[in-house]
């Protein structure tokens, strides 16, 4: 991979020339973002996949819910097996399957139990997610660089350690590097979240100073709150797990953070299947995980709560297979300033 990254450097002045000239049309009002009758926060980030975007659309849900805003979630639905609009869920139920939705809305939606919705023109979805359920606030998932619909809050979610990692195959756009633009589009950001995860907080680059001027500034990091047994959706506590020999499966975009959670929770790590982000599961990899479980001979399989999901629909498949997902919640170290932020953004 990393060889075909740089074979395809050729391609990225390209890459670049055009996401210039699209942003140039939009800060021209050349191209124009539309109202819909909602306030509209938008959650993105400015790198391929990995920052944290999920958590923070629950985090960000939940924080509205709570001031009772009529609260729903809008997403394009990545890797979902539909087109169009799609209702996920409505005031009261999940109306429709993982795999028509896509694994990261559908996460949303259960956790947060509000509206929920995909779509990938976000106008049309938001008009019709409010028609459809009388929201009169959204939460739009990854966003950023959507810019056709107006957002009273534009948050900028970015992943502690790819900023302290300013290497050539990391920090360069696409096709090479893992970043949709560059630094500077961090400029139309209200606010900036830098997400630590589970790691200790970090000073940045000096480089990045120059971006992050005049911005504010919030600091966000995971805490693991238990294992759930995805099949029983029973919660164990964290230490009935240490030094438990499992086989780690992940489907994400960035397993070196859940990896780094376990191994907090002093979880035995070594045996590990790690899969594409957005995996759709089928049974020729739940076979393989069945082979690899008893070759290494451990004692469950833990995985991601997004895989959870996924992976329970093989309940009868894997029936003689203990499985668990680790929980984990984003918090915020300014948590009393972030709410002040967003209620004035959205009065």
């Amino acid at each position: 991979m990393p060889l075909l990254r740089i074979i395809l450097y050729p391609l990225v002045p390209l890459y670049a020339a055009l996401v210039k000239v699209r942003n140039w049309l939009f800060d021209k009002e050349i191209f124009k973002a539309k109202r819909v009758d909602a306030k509209v926060i938008s959650v993105g980030n400015i790198t391929v996949g990995g920052s944290g975007k999920t958590p923070m659309v629950i985090y960000l849900t939940n924080l509205l819910k709570n001031e009772n805003r009529k609260v729903g979630v809008l997403s394009r639905g990545y890797g979902r097996k539909s087109s169009g609009y799609l209702l996920v869920a409505d005031n009261k139920n999940i109306l429709t399957t993982v795999d028509q939705c896509g694994d990261e809305i559908y996460h949303t939606a259960a956790e947060c139990k509000v509206p929920a919705a995909v779509s990938e023109n976000r106008v049309r979805g938001a008009k019709k997610i409010i028609e459809d359920t009388g929201i009169n606030t959204i939460v739009l998932d990854d966003a950023f660089q959507h810019r056709w619909i107006y957002r009273d809050a534009n948050l900028l979610i970015c992943e502690q350690k790819f900023l302290n990692k300013p290497d050539f195959l990391n920090q360069n756009l696409l096709p090479t590097g893992f970043m949709r633009e560059n630094f500077k589009s961090i400029e139309r950001a209200d606010a900036i979240i830098l997400n630590r995860k589970f790691s200790e907080k970090e000073a940045l680059p000096k480089s990045l100073e120059k971006y992050l001027d005049n911005k504010k500034i919030f600091n966000a990091y995971y805490y693991a709150l238990a294992f759930i047994d995805v099949k029983r959706n029973i919660s164990h506590n964290i230490e009935e797990f240490e030094g438990q020999k499992s086989l780690v499966v992940s489907g994400i975009a960035n397993p070196y953070s859940f990896i780094n959670a376990l191994k907090q929770t002093k979880v035995d790590t070594h045996n590990q299947m790690i899969f594409s982000d957005h995996k759709n599961y089928t049974l020729k990899e739940i076979q393989k995980i069945r082979k690899e479980f008893y070759t290494t001979n451990s004692h469950s399989v833990i995985t991601t709560e997004k895989d959870a999901v996924k992976l329970s629909k093989f309940s009868k498949e894997l029936d003689d297979i203990d499985i668990f997902y680790l929980k984990i919640q984003l918090a915020m170290d300014e948590e009393k300033d972030f709410k002040a932020f967003i209620i004035e953004k959205i009065s």
